[in-house]
């Protein structure tokens, strides 16, 4: 590294010799000063790099003069050197951010070894700031992946939106990434040094939701022997993800309007008002307008919620970024699998941009970790992602496979997937013992999405527990 160097003496001779040995030995830029004064104008002009600063100088002393440059550039490096050495003031120097301090006479080595080891702590500090400002810009870049006119004119929404203190509503279907944006609107916002904490409403049962949200006093009910802080209390200051808040008994939504509408609440079991300043993100794949019609959700909070929408779009809407999200999937799983997998064949890339994405980019990321994990070489291939025994689910059940190759591609697959889940499901429940909350553990998704599948798909629960438990 290169430096400019600013060399700072009342003795003439002294500042030729000191030029003429760095200029002999190293590339650096030197400029030299006999006057104090003269030299502190010159270093308002700089930046420097390197100051070496005579201690007794008329006019301004030293130690003034690296008073008054490190008010200016505070991260000058600056290394005195004086014929007048003291243990005091060397620790006084050292102490108001002097680099080195080296007494005369002094050596030529010592001298250019201390300008090489300024350089190089200075080249250190530079790539340290460099990779600093490296993470933070990729901190706060949008995490949503892909390049489609959709996605752009998403995230340069989210960009528009995020600034403010508006609160924001997410909707789309499962699986689209609607906590990635609400991530990305947390990431650009005023707030991203504070809190994003995230609260799922689907997860957390009716029965403990408001102390999780609220926290609780010490008795408050049975098993609260303790006070306890809840994420509202946690995301002060911050921001409060709502996550699927359409799944929020009705309860909970006359509370939680009350703390979009005063920004009050109160723990439970407690009569003492508290205060809470947030930003209000929340999510749902749930039609808000048919719930409200039905009963099920408060019109009043939904106005409250729905200050700016943001939809996301499904996958099938933005199909020219599915193979950017493949490789992005294909990356991670490689890495967490430790498998050495850097390519998807053209075949497979083809079928999955025809493929009809029901689960979205979910369903994209399972496909593409299922198949990194049967993979055998260094690129997935059609036989990794779509091969049937990949899910090793087989001779659960005695339904036939349906038919598939006689019907149009939407009727067969959604046959095909059907008959997947049923086996799927009657697999884990019986692995299980019928045991539910087992099951959608060992399956990674809640309790209740896994009722919902159930459900879906046509099979009882009792039925099944009854037929598990005789295995």
């Amino acid at each position: 590294m290169n430096g400019r160097i600013l060399i700072v003496d009342d003795e003439a001779d002294m500042l030729v010799l000191l030029s003429r040995i760095i200029k002999e030995e190293t590339d650096h830029y030197v400029i030299t000063e006999n006057d104090s004064q003269k030299a502190l104008t010159l270093f308002r002009q700089g930046p420097f790099d390197l100051v070496i600063l005579d201690l007794k100088m008329p006019k301004i002393s030293g130690m003034e003069f690296l008073g008054k440059i490190k008010q200016i550039q505070p991260d000058v490096s600056v290394v005195i050197i004086t014929a007048y050495a003291s243990i005091e003031t060397a620790v006084d120097a050292i102490r108001q951010g002097a680099f080195e301090y080296i007494t005369k006479p002094f050596q030529r080595e010592r001298i250019l070894l201390t300008i090489d080891k300024v350089m190089q702590w200075r080249n250190i500090v530079s790539e340290n700031i460099a990779l600093r400002e490296a993470l933070a810009k990729k901190e706060i870049m949008s995490p949503i992946i892909g390049s489609s006119p959709v996605i752009k004119t998403l995230i340069d929404n989210i960009k528009q939106v995020a600034p403010t203190t508006a609160t924001v509503l997410i909707t789309g279907e499962s699986g689209t990434g609607k906590e990635l944006a609400a991530r990305a609107v947390y990431r650009f916002s005023l707030r991203k040094e504070k809190p994003f904490i995230t609260v799922n409403c689907t997860a957390i049962s009716e029965n403990v939701i408001e102390s999780e949200l609220f926290g609780h006093v010490k008795g408050a009910f049975t098993g609260a022997w303790k006070e306890k802080k809840g994420l509202v209390e946690m995301a002060d200051g911050g921001t409060l993800f709502l996550d699927e808040i359409g799944d929020l008994n009705l309860g909970m939504q006359t509370k939680l309007l009350r703390l979009l509408q005063e920004g009050e609440y109160k723990p439970v079991g407690s009569t003492r008002t508290m205060k809470a300043d947030i930003r209000f993100i929340a999510a749902t794949n749930h039609h808000l307008d048919a719930d409200i019609r039905n009963g099920g959700f408060r019109e009043d909070l939904f106005y409250r919620l729905n200050v700016i929408r943001i939809e996301m779009p499904g996958l099938n809407q933005r199909r020219e970024d599915i193979p950017l999200l493949a490789f992005h999937f294909l990356k991670k799983y490689a890495l967490l699998y430790q498998k050495s997998i850097s390519n998807i064949s053209q075949n497979a890339l083809k079928a999955l941009s025809s493929y009809d994405f029901s689960g979205n980019v979910r369903e994209l990321e399972n496909m593409i970790e299922r198949g990194v994990i049967f993979c055998r070489t260094d690129c997935l291939d059609m036989k990794d992602i779509f091969t049937e025994g990949n899910g090793g689910i087989t001779n659960v059940s005695d339904e036939p496979i349906p038919d598939i190759y006689n019907m149009p591609l939407r009727e067969a697959r959604d046959a095909y997937m059907n008959h997947f889940y049923r086996r799927y499901i009657q697999l884990l429940l019986q692995r299980s013992n019928g045991n539910i909350s087992r099951a959608a553990e060992t399956a990674g998704i809640q309790r209740q999405y896994l009722h919902r599948l159930i459900k879906d798909v046509g099979l009882e629960t009792e039925t099944l527990k009854t037929r598990t438990c005789s295995v």
